[in-house]
């Protein structure tokens, strides 16, 4: 594996998977891609990553340059269901039968996929796309989620 790629919404989840992928020694590339612009999401994963490896006895070396978050696919906003990610959501669902939210996973995705389609990603690199959950989320916003075929 060369890269973990997933939805970064509260730090969470970043500063755990960057503190295992460290722990563990793996050379793989942990990349978030936020769900949400204008907040300090970058601030707080610098911050929580430490605090959870100390949290959990372990000494690793993080630094701010560890911390990948690739922020332009939060736009409209938090919540907001655009086409690119009805597009995503019913790509994956298609080909894959995977079914991934709107508002996390779906916008991740459609990051995903974006930077798959400009080239960001070799042919030879091994990517893993970590579906973060919230699927129950889908079926409160279906209404939204209707895309023409």
């Amino acid at each position: 594996m060369d890269r973990v790629v997933f939805a970064s919404g509260s730090a969470g989840t970043h500063a755990g998977i960057l503190v295992g992928v460290k722990a563990l020694g793996l050379d793989v590339r942990v990349e978030g891609i936020a769900v949400e612009t204008g907040t300090d999401l970058y601030d707080q994963i610098v911050t929580l990553a430490p605090d959870t490896a100390a949290h959990l006895g372990l000494e690793i070396d993080l630094a701010g340059s560890d911390v990948i978050l690739h922020d332009a696919y939060g736009m409209p906003g938090y919540g907001m269901i655009t086409d690119v990610e009805r597009q995503a959501i019913r790509l994956l669902a298609r080909t894959e039968g995977v079914v991934v939210d709107p508002v996390y996973t779906g916008r991740a995705l459609a990051g995903l996929i974006d930077r798959i389609r400009q080239g960001t990603y070799g042919s030879n690199e091994t990517v893993l796309f970590w579906h973060t959950g919230g699927v129950a989320g889908l079926f409160a916003r279906a209404e939204e989620l209707i895309l023409d075929p």
